[in-house]
Order: structure tokens, then C-alpha cells, then sequence
């Protein structure tokens, strides 16, 4: 496969992740934004202010992610510095997912962190997921400071704005997104009962580091 017909299927990739995104709920309308790392350099991302499903292979804009600069008329999501930031920090990231899924957003707004209270977000998300302090949408405020709730894991929320899922491709990162907004459904449903119940840190962590480093690699082997 060339570089032209790699790129068109990754195009195509992303415009059907943007579709899949508006049909799971994790979005409306135009709303949240989709990337993929197309190689050291460059990554591939939806534009801004375009429907989902009106979108074209030629609406998804190649953006260098080290410059932020982008060529062409059609403007990238104007969150592209988020997943810029995310890439040059995270190298063996290569797909990102801005959501404003509904009870990720909730939890974003009460600033509440969550704890490693379900087995599948410790082993998938990491030991815990942090809330990144507020800052102006599209900024590069906003961008570092997500960028370091990222840290040692696959999700964050963003105060008072929604949630950042990455994946080492773009599956992987859907499967996040599911994750994190069963994770936050449970926590503000505990709530109610008193409380969610924490995991020790210690395992949590444990079982993130045997899914990074086993469990995801078999799934790799068995497709």
C-alpha cells in the first residue's frame, strides 16, 4: 500500500469514527473531534464546524503536530493543539477522542476524580482518572494541563468541558471512551449508596501495566 492509499483509508478511518461517535452518544453534532498518527510528524484530524456524516476523505486536514501548522483551506478541529500536545508527550499514542459524553461531562464538573473502582477501567484507563484543571477551550493552557491528567494513563476529564481518551490506535481508544463514561455512570450511581469502593492502588495499577504490556498485545496476535 502507498503513502496516498494508506492515508485515503486512514481518512476514511476517521470520518467513520466520527459517524460512530454521534451514533454511540458520546457526542452531538459537530461537537468533539477525532485524530490519528500518521507518522513522526504529521497526524490526521477532523476539521472544524463540519456534520460527521457530510464529511469527505479531502475534509480530514493533515496537521504537522510538532508546528500545529496545517496546509490547505479547510480548518482542523480547534482543538488540534490538544492532540498535538498529546502526541509529542505520548509516543506510543497513536489515535486521540475529545467527547462531551454525558456522564464523563458530569463528573468533569464536579471536578471529582475517579478512583479505580471498576476492573476494567483500572486495567484499561490506568489506576485512576484525574480531572485536568479548567482552562479556555482550545488554548494551550488547556492543552498542557490535560496533557499532564494524562499521565500514566488512557483518560482524562476536563473540568467543566467533557473527557480526552487515547489509544494506541483507534479502536483502543473507543473502547476507552466506553469505558470511562461506564466508570463515571457507576460513580455518580454510587453515590447514592454511599459511595464507590476503591480498589487498592496497588492492584490497579498492577492490572494496567499486565494489560499494556500482555493482554492488548495477545488481542494483536488472535485478529
Amino acid at each position: 500500500m502507498d503513502n496516498s492509499q494508506q492515508r485515503g483509508r486512514i481518512r476514511q478511518q476517521i470520518i467513520d469514527g466520527g459517524v460512530r461517535l454521534v451514533n454511540e452518544g458520546l457526542v452531538a453534532r459537530t461537537w468533539g473531534n477525532i485524530s490519528i498518527r500518521l507518522d513522526e510528524t504529521h497526524m490526521l484530524i477532523t476539521p472544524s464546524g463540519r456534520i460527521y456524516e457530510d464529511l469527505t476523505p479531502d475534509d480530514i486536514v493533515l496537521v504537522n503536530y510538532h508546528t500545529s501548522k496545517w496546509k490547505g483551506t479547510i480548518k482542523p478541529s480547534s482543538e488540534k493543539e490538544l492532540h498535538c500536545e498529546i502526541y509529542r508527550n505520548r509516543k506510543k499514542i497513536h489515535a486521540v477522542i475529545h467527547t462531551h459524553q454525558m456522564n464523563a461531562s458530569t463528573v468533569a464538573a464536579a471536578h471529582r476524580e475517579i478512583p479505580p473502582i471498576l476492573d476494567d477501567m483500572a486495567q484499561i484507563i490506568g489506576p485512576s482518572v484525574r480531572v485536568a484543571e479548567y482552562a479556555l477551550s482550545s488554548t494551550k493552557k488547556i492543552a498542557k494541563r490535560t496533557v499532564s491528567a494524562l499521565k500514566g494513563r488512557n483518560a482524562a476529564l476536563m473540568a467543566n468541558h467533557g473527557a480526552v481518551c487515547v489509544g494506541r490506535n483507534l479502536e483502543e481508544a473507543f473502547v476507552v471512551c466506553q469505558v470511562l463514561e461506564k466508570a463515571c455512570k457507576a460513580f455518580i450511581e454510587a453515590e447514592f449508596l454511599g459511595g464507590a469502593k476503591s480498589i487498592n492502588k496497588f492492584d490497579a495499577y498492577l492490572m494496567h501495566q499486565i494489560y499494556i504490556r500482555r493482554y492488548s498485545g495477545e488481542a494483536d496476535k488472535n485478529r
